[in-house]
C-alpha cells in the first residue's frame, strides 16, 4: 500500500513540475534557465517513477 502511495506522489510531483515548466516558458520566453531546472527535475522524478513500478511488479505488490 506505501508502495502504491509512494507512486502516486511522485506521478503528481511529476505533473507539478510540468506545470511550473510550462509556466516558466510562457512567463520567460525560455530565456531563463529555470525551465531547464524543471526538465532536469522531471526528468529524474520519470527515472524514479520507473525504478519504482520495476521494483513493485519484481516484489509482486503491483501484479497479478
Amino acid at each position: 500500500m506505501f508502495l502504491k502511495i509512494l507512486i502516486a506522489l511522485v506521478f503528481l510531483a511529476m505533473v507539478i513540475s510540468l506545470a511550473a515548466g510550462a509556466g516558466f516558458l510562457i512567463k520567460d520566453g525560455g530565456r531563463s534557465r529555470r525551465v531547464l531546472v524543471s526538465l532536469k527535475l522531471r526528468v529524474g522524478l520519470a527515472a524514479l517513477l520507473l525504478a519504482l513500478l520495476v521494483f513493485g511488479f519484481y516484489i509482486g505488490d503491483l501484479g497479478n
